[in-house]
């Protein structure tokens, strides 16, 4: 009964409904002309609905359909898709302003199809809020991290000849407000901040205005952003250089060197600035933050509470430094280093006694490189373990063939050793394999340390020597002189030379231009020694003069530029021979 009842509703009905409907709507044909509008269309409109007739829906300017939406709105009306929807700030006839969806949608595939316009303003006002929301910070109600990519983006995007900068701050102490006052004031604290850092960037901006006539560069602009934790942002849109941003930098730490009365309590803090400026064409966001934050670094590396500028050069010395440190494992299996050797002669008779093993790392992209360049990145990644195997290996591997050229003594060699090698591996069993291996007396194997490392020595590096000294190891402390200098500790170790540092010798250049006090500070260090039953091998010997001096003060061994540069071991095979 019902259903024949709906089929029988006269179409006069339907009719009805839609001219009295309260949502705007009109029906068009497969052209997008209008065959009928309903009154709330021509409300909306402000014009009759008879007279809307005939006229195309394109061309109804109060409607908004421009050219964006055209080939969606003709794929509909031919059929193609059954809906198309648009969203358009419009404007009603009454004046007022408002947000509208606008829905195209086929009723009879290719002939007819229902426009409506539907207002979406508490939807789009909800939207807005919510972004809002999303978008700022809580505590300071700054732009937050992803408001302040959103608009670094677009300034990138924007502006294809200007140029951007930003200034990354970080304040200094701020986890011991957090940590001694609690979080209450610590907010407090990162809100009058935040409030401060926009009071100078809207002034700044004020004054460049001023300074340029009323006229800023086209985009310009300066937004303030919490980027999380105590770090905030500045972003320079329309740059007119470094020195504006160098001049913001500073404008900002001088903004927050005052006190801040908060809570009861008087607080100051200082901040750390990293200040990079760049054209926009060809940077990305990424980019441009990652030379930010490593700027900042290097503000907080040099002292805090200070700005420090973009450096191009500094830059590519640290990431030279991540790419050695990232391969140098990778270069131990592959072969890049290898070892010199330089002469160590005794001042008595200035016979070749011994040689130091010096590492270099042959590098595909940077060159030969020394062991200044690599050996610290090597103990910080633990590379040093492997590497100072292999140098062992290969030092002992040589000895023994310098030993068949000289029988009746040999030379001994002297390998540095690392502190994390100690502790990291096993280096007694490293180097009773190694001997084992290679054939070499353990009598002709020197291990240095330096004088650091050794003072206070307790537990695994004091068993680790012992057992060392007990194979017959010698066992030498590098440097001396520049650390403890703890004679009386030394008596306690099993060490058999002291490597006087080589500042000491410096001091003995000529015999008109020398110093008393390295002379006599260095014949203190020889009696002493000595005492202790202990050799002293000189360091940095560059000519005559200091040699003589150092043999008459009673050195027994020297090595440096005087007697020979480090070299390949196939010369020093030459020179036993």
């Amino acid at each position: 009964m019902l259903r024949q009842t709906h089929a029988a509703a006269p179409e006069s009905t339907y009719a009805a409904a839609f001219h009295t409907a309260p949502l705007p709507m009109a029906v068009i044909d497969h052209e997008g002309r209008v065959l009928t509008a309903n009154r709330a269309l021509g409300s909306f409109l402000g014009t009759p609905p008879a007279t809307l007739v005939g006229a195309p829906v394109a061309e109804l300017g109060g409607l908004g359909l421009d050219g964006r939406t055209t080939a969606a709105y003709r794929e509909v009306l031919h059929g193609r898709t059954d809906r198309m929807r648009c969203t358009r700030r419009l404007k009603h006839a009454d004046g007022h302003a408002l947000h509208a969806e606008i829905a195209v949608t086929s009723t009879a595939p290719g002939r007819q199809a229902l426009l409506s316009v539907t207002d979406v303003g508490e939807q789009h006002e909800l939207r807005e809020r919510l972004r809002h929301l999303r978008m700022h910070d809580a505590v300071t109600k700054l732009p937050n991290r992803s408001l302040f990519f959103e608009r670094l983006s677009s300034a990138l995007e924007d502006s294809a000849t200007g140029r951007t900068g930003i200034c990354y701050l970080d304040l200094d102490g701020f986890k011991a407000v957090n940590d001694t006052l609690g979080h209450r004031v610590g907010d407090a604290l990162l809100d009058a901040v935040a409030r401060r850092l926009t009071h100078c960037a809207e002034g700044a901006a004020a004054r460049e205005r001023t300074d340029a006539g009323g006229v800023l560069a086209e985009g310009g602009g300066h937004l303030v952003a919490r980027l999380g934790g105590d770090e905030f942002a500045l972003l320079v849109e329309g740059s007119t250089g470094t020195q504006q941003l160098t001049a913001l930098a500073q404008a900002l730490l001088s903004a927050l060197q005052q006190p801040f009365d908060l809570c009861g309590h008087r607080l100051t803090v200082s901040a750390s600035v990293g200040v990079v400026e760049r054209e926009t064409a060809g940077t990305t966001p990424t980019e441009l933050m990652q030379a930010a934050d490593t700027t900042l670094y290097w503000a907080k590396a040099d002292g805090k509470a200070r700005w420090t500028l973009f450096d191009p050069e500094r830059s590519a010395h640290l990431m030279t430094r991540q790419a050695l440190s990232s391969t140098l494992r990778r270069a131990v299996d592959r072969g890049e280093f290898v070892v010199e050797y330089q002469p160590i002669v005794d001042f008595d008779d200035d016979v070749l006694r011994g040689v130091e093993a010096l590492v270099r790392w042959q590098h595909p992209q940077f060159g030969r490189l020394g062991p200044d360049r690599f050996i610290g990145l090597a103990e910080e990644n633990g590379a040093i373990v492997p590497l100072g195997r292999w140098v062992l290996a290969e030092s002992c591997r040589r000895a023994k063939e310098w030993l068949g050229r000289r029988p009746e003594g040999g030379v001994y060699v002297s390998v540095n050793v690392a502190v994390r090698q100690v502790w990291d591996s096993d280096i007694v069993t490293d180097v009773a394999e190694v001997l084992e291996e290679t054939g070499l007396p353990s009598g002709l194997l020197q291990l240095e340390l330096t004088e650091s490392a050794v003072m206070g020595s307790a537990g695994r590096p004091l068993q680790a020597l012992q057992a060392l000294s007990e194979m017959g190891v010698r066992i030498a402390i590098d440097d001396f002189g520049t650390g403890y200098s703890n004679l009386a500790y030394l008596s306690r170790l099993p060490v058999r030379t002291l490597k006087l540092d080589g500042s000491f010798v410096q001091g003995f250049r000529t015999a008109r231009h020398s110093n008393p006090a390295d002379e006599t500070i260095v014949t203190a260090l020889v009696q002493l020694a000595h005492k202790l039953g202990l050799s002293v091998t000189a360091e940095c010997v560059e000519g005559p003069a200091q040699a003589e001096r150092l043999r008459r003060i009673g050195c027994d061994a020297g090595q440096g530029w005087h007697y020979a540069k480090p070299m390949a071991a196939e010369r020093i095979s030459r020179l036993l021979a």
